[in-house]
């Protein structure tokens, strides 16, 4: 498995343009392998020494390289059409990889400032990995852009369901691992297309990432043939498109003809249905399946035993590098063959050339809005209910959303978006009954519940 394929299409990418992604793609693999094994010397300006490692090695590697690939590359969509794009990780046991790239983009340097962008903020960045007091292996809530963690697998499709209805600008690019893809959770999952309305929703784009093993053998879908991979999605609603391959120039360009090709069906089909012109259940949307390596670009063999593409690069491909001076010298190799002296320059910046690949401000993934807790916000109340239970206030009515209308009365208009206001606002008014507030009205309902009598028992019953 050398080159790459993704049926038709051809990517627009240049020459230059490969270069640069192919370099970005390998700085993300270069912080990632960083923060696995490294407590200092995080650029290699100096020979790699016992003292520079962890004494205690814990991380993924096996699923990383594919997770970088594909932030590269949604990077350069990002660039190119200006979308907002939410990542979400199913294999989120490959937390160094979306550390790296958020920080790569600069928005982990502007939530954690003491994580510069200079010498000191990777120094800062690998130590705290894995490291009591630092940050978990996974993708945590530490991790800005991390809307899933990823821990318990098979949640990932429909977290990233949830996040575009309603949303109609937003696309989410989720990537599905092939042990994942064994669970129920997600099997269900795929289903959730049918629920997806191109009038008012935004999109999901599944990415399919097999690399033929999990933590301890192989995997089903990893190991069925391309056909029945592509019916399967066929079968659950999905236009499939295949990208496969382990030479890292093939398999980037035909990945970004994928992507391109992707995106442009999801615009037509959204096209479409804001025009009123797509009947429901027609539209079959795009998934991307990308097939490369577990542990793409790591050691191919260590003691003899092979490592790449095979389960035993799930975790840490070299795990005694303390204890064995050629598993130093190996992982040494291993790390300067993403060439970091080109990648940082001397103040241990990342240089201007691939910096200017991210995209920018609330573009990049990791600053998305939608991605952070408390920096999108709709009101609770909408405007069209609000006025409904004004006039019903004003006439002595109930809450027409209420299943007990007769028995509650609805509140009048807030004078306050803040809840404390909105209370101290509104006319109280019980009900006859112990029935509590309406719980099918969107806004905080004044009905108070009247505190019920209840009689003693008799003695002896």
């Amino acid at each position: 498995m050398s080159g790459g394929s993704a049926g038709r299409e051809r990517s627009r990418v240049d020459d230059a343009e490969l270069d640069d992604l192919v370099a970005y793609w390998e700085t993300a693999n270069y912080l990632t392998v960083a923060q696995i094994y490294l407590r200092e010397n995080p650029l290699l300006r100096e020979p790699l020494r016992v003292q520079h490692i962890k004494p205690r090695l814990l991380g993924h590697w096996g699923t990383s390289p594919g997770l970088n690939l594909v932030y590269a590359q949604l990077n350069r969509l990002i660039g190119r059409t200006g979308r907002k794009v939410l990542y979400v990780t199913g294999p989120g046991h490959g937390g160094p990889a979306l550390v790296a790239n958020v920080y790569l983009e600069g928005t982990y340097s502007e939530v954690y400032p003491e994580v510069s962008r200079d010498e000191a903020g990777p120094a800062r960045l690998v130590r705290q990995f894995s490291t009591p007091g630092g940050i978990p292996s996974h993708v945590s809530v530490p991790t800005p852009g991390s809307i899933h963690e990823g821990g318990e697998l098979g949640y990932a499709l429909v977290h990233a369901f949830g996040a575009v209805f309603d949303d109609p600008d937003l696309l989410v690019a989720c990537v599905i691992g092939d042990g994942e893809a064994e669970t129920a959770p997600l099997e269900g999952s795929w289903k959730g297309i049918r629920f997806l309305d191109p009038a008012r929703d935004g999109a999901v784009l599944p990415i399919l990432h097999l690399n033929e093993a999990k933590i301890s053998g192989p995997t089903v879908l990893g190991r069925a043939p391309a056909g029945d991979v592509e019916s399967l999605l066929r079968g659950h609603g999905y236009a499939p498109r295949m990208v496969a391959g382990s030479d890292p120039r093939a398999v980037h360009r035909d990945f970004a003809a994928a992507l391109d090709a992707s995106v442009a069906e999801i615009d037509a089909i959204q096209r479409e249905g804001r025009d009123g012109g797509l009947e429901r259940g027609v539209p079959r949307w795009p998934a991307i399946v990308l097939r490369t390596p577990k542990g793409w670009t790591g050691p191919r063999e260590v003691d003899g035993v092979p490592i790449e593409g095979t389960f035993r690069a799930h975790q840490v491909p070299l795990p005694a590098v303390r204890e064995n001076p050629e598993h130093l010298a190996q992982l040494e190799a291993w790390m300067r063959s993403y060439r970091p002296q080109e990648r940082f320059d001397s103040s241990g910046a990342l240089v201007e050339r691939l910096a200017a690949l991210a995209p920018r401000g609330e573009r990049r993934m990791g600053s998305l809005p939608q991605a952070n807790g408390g920096r999108v916000r709709i009101s609770a109340r909408p405007a069209r209910l609000g006025r409904a239970c004004a006039r019903r206030a004003r006439t002595g009515g109930s809450c027409g959303r209420s299943r007990r209308a007769s028995s509650v009365s609805c509140c009048a208009t807030p004078t306050s978006a803040t809840p404390a206001a909105f209370a101290s606002s509104v006319p109280m008014r019980r009900p006859r009954t112990g029935w509590g507030p309406c719980s099918r009205s969107r806004i905080a309902c004044c009905a108070t519940p009247t505190p019920t009598r209840t009689t003693s028992p008799r003695a002896g019953a």
